[in-house]
């Protein structure tokens, strides 16, 4: 059975607002993330995915709270990352109405956290997030904290053994093309499809309809910000044209 590929939104959350930028710097303002689930979710949007960019401790409540406001008005299952720490934090999120937990720095500080995420709820509740920066031809460097730290591990080798540990899913985010619209780094993508049989989906690039269907053939979803937030394409738009290209959608 061909697994249909997935259209999700993802709402960069600081300071209770959803925030988009390039590189991960320049960030400006798109707007309140109940009201974007509530319109994604009419979208028909496959899924959503909240990250707090900032972590912050003082914002870890405001994200509680977004977590339970959006478990209300939502129907469609959404991920929520940035700044977990420990399974409390995660029990807590899973009750107050998310469907997945994200790690990333906390995974690299601590690869045990995914195994004890794994176990205590489920792999499919633990998507491992990897922030990566392309460091020679075909390597990839991890980089940590909202990618301000760099860490010297190799990205394909990171995801091997997150999917080791009992990770469920890969969210594969290239800083290099991180709102640059130039495309998805397909290359990125292939290495950690083909080093894991595991549901990939693709971070940063997305300019064109051409990038979303080219990275599809790559890998399971695509994660899409500023393209959908500033209404460039609506969901539908952008499934039609899937369709158009023979991509399984939903």
């Amino acid at each position: 059975m061909t697994l249909k590929k997935r259209i999700i939104p993802c709402l960069d959350v600081t300071g209770g607002r959803v925030v988009k930028g390039t590189n991960f710097v320049d960030l400006r303002d798109a707007g309140d993330p109940v009201e974007l689930a509530k319109y994604y979710d009419r979208e028909n949007a496959d899924e959503l995915v909240f990250l707090d960019i900032t972590a912050s401790s003082d914002s870890r409540e405001i994200l509680l709270r977004i977590v339970e406001q959006t478990a209300e008005q939502v129907f469609i299952p959404f991920t929520v990352g940035g700044g977990i720490r420990d399974t409390e934090t995660m029990r807590a999120l899973l009750k107050a109405g998310a469907d997945k937990i994200s790690l990333n720095t906390a995974a690299v500080q601590n690869p045990e956290l995914i195994r004890q995420g794994a176990e205590m709820f489920g792999a499919q509740c633990i998507v491992l997030a990897v922030d990566a920066r392309r460091s020679a031809p075909g390597r990839w460097e991890i980089y940590t904290h909202g990618g301000r730290r760099e860490t010297g591990l190799d990205a394909v080798e990171w995801i091997k053994k997150g999917r080791e540990l009992g990770a469920g899913e890969i969210l594969l985010t290239s800083m290099d093309r991180d709102g640059t619209k130039n495309g998805y780094d397909c290359a990125l993508l292939d290495a950690a499809a083909s080093a894991v049989d595991l549901p990939v989906i693709a971070s940063g690039g997305a300019g064109a309809l051409e990038h979303i269907a080219e990275a599809l053939k790559h890998c399971n979803a695509a994660l899409l910000a500023s393209l959908l937030h500033f209404k460039e394409f609506t969901v539908a738009e952008i499934k039609a044209y899937l369709r158009a290209q023979e991509l399984p959608v939903r």
